[in-house]
């Protein structure tokens, strides 16, 4: 299987929030966040893998700035971390104001994705070729990022 680079599966999706996506304080639901985060994670994944991933995990998610009505909310999302089947995409979320272009960071959130063969079953996926300094520090923050949920995972209940 040919590694790939980051730069193979960057994705970028904007959206214009409307007010079907608003709460009464005239700011976005945090659940639509949430979804345009899972989905255009799962693009990334998709694109690395080749195949159908499917979410893991979200790590915890922090609202830094609100987003509201009529803002461009621009989410970019970019693989970080690789493993034999899972990977690790970070998203960065930003809101535009679309008459001032004034941006601000209003989110990020680490996700993990499995590739599933068509049996269901944890596929291999491409090795991932870091080529800047940059995406050489996300792929060792991301491994970190790994280990630290390895430890904090659930163990298996045997007794039963």
């Amino acid at each position: 299987m040919k590694s790939k680079p980051v730069s193979e599966s960057c994705t970028e999706a904007q959206y214009l929030v409307l007010p079907h996506d608003t709460n009464m304080l005239g700011t976005i639901f945090g659940g639509r966040i949430m979804e345009w985060i899972d989905t255009i994670a799962a693009i990334a994944a998709f694109r690395h893998a080749g195949k159908v991933a499917v979410t893991a995990s979200m790590d915890s998610l922090h609202f830094i700035s609100p987003v509201r009505l009529g803002d461009v909310v621009i989410l970019k999302a970019s693989l970080n971390y690789v493993r034999r089947t899972s990977m690790e995409i970070g998203v960065k979320v930003e809101a535009e104001n679309p008459f001032t272009k004034e941006r601000r960071h209003t989110a990020s959130a680490y996700l993990t994705f499995v590739a599933i063969d068509e049996n269901k079953k944890p596929s291999p996926i491409p090795a991932l070729i870091c080529e800047s300094p940059e995406e050489k520090r996300r792929f060792q923050s991301g491994q970190k990022r790994w280990e630290a949920r390895m430890q904090s995972r659930p163990k298996p209940n045997r007794s039963s």
